[in-house]
C-alpha cells in the first residue's frame, strides 16, 4: 500500500495515511485528483479498481465516505478490496455502526485501528477477534 484516503462525497478528507514520502503539496494535489476520479465513477457501469499514473487506486464506498487504496499494479485487487471492507468491519464493531462524525472526533482511535491492520504499507492482521482484543487493551489503557 502507498497510501489511504478516507474521503467524503463533498472531497474532503477524513483520514489519511502515506506509507512513503511525500511533499505537502504533492499529497493536496492526489486527494484533489483521487476524488475527483472516484466520485464520478458510476457504481453499476464501472469497477472498484481504477489505473491512476503508475500504480492501481482501489476504492469502495460506504455510505458517504469513500475508501481508497492506492497499491502497486502487479497487487491483488480483490484482497485490497476485501481488506478495505474488512477495515470497515472493524471500525463498525468498534464504534457500533461507525459514522463520518466517529472518524473526525475520534481519529487518533482510528489511526490506532489503521496501525493495528496495517504495518508500513502491509496488512499486518487479518483476525477479526485478534485486533479487537488488541483495541479493547488499548481503551482499556485511556
Amino acid at each position: 500500500i502507498r497510501y489511504i484516503l478516507v474521503q467524503n462525497r463533498q472531497g474532503k478528507t477524513r483520514l489519511s495515511k502515506w506509507y512513503n514520502h511525500l511533499e505537502e503539496d504533492e499529497k493536496l494535489k492526489l486527494k484533489s485528483e483521487i476524488h475527483k476520479l472516484v466520485a464520478s465513477r458510476d457504481a453499476k457501469n464501472h469497477s472498484n479498481f481504477v489505473e491512476f499514473r503508475n500504480h492501481k487506486i482501489i476504492y469502495r464506498r460506504y455510505a458517504g465516505l469513500y475508501f481508497c487504496f492506492c497499491v502497486d499494479t502487479n497487487d491483488n485487487e480483490l484482497a485490497y478490496l476485501e481488506s478495505i471492507h474488512f477495515f470497515v468491519e472493524i471500525l463498525d464493531t468498534f464504534f457500533k455502526n461507525v459514522c463520518e462524525l466517529d472518524l473526525v472526533f475520534n481519529f487518533y482511535r482510528v489511526y490506532a485501528i489503521l496501525d493495528e491492520l496495517y504495518l508500513g504499507g502491509e496488512i499486518q492482521e487479518i483476525s477479526k477477534s485478534v485486533v479487537l482484543k488488541r483495541l479493547e487493551m488499548f481503551e482499556k489503557l485511556d
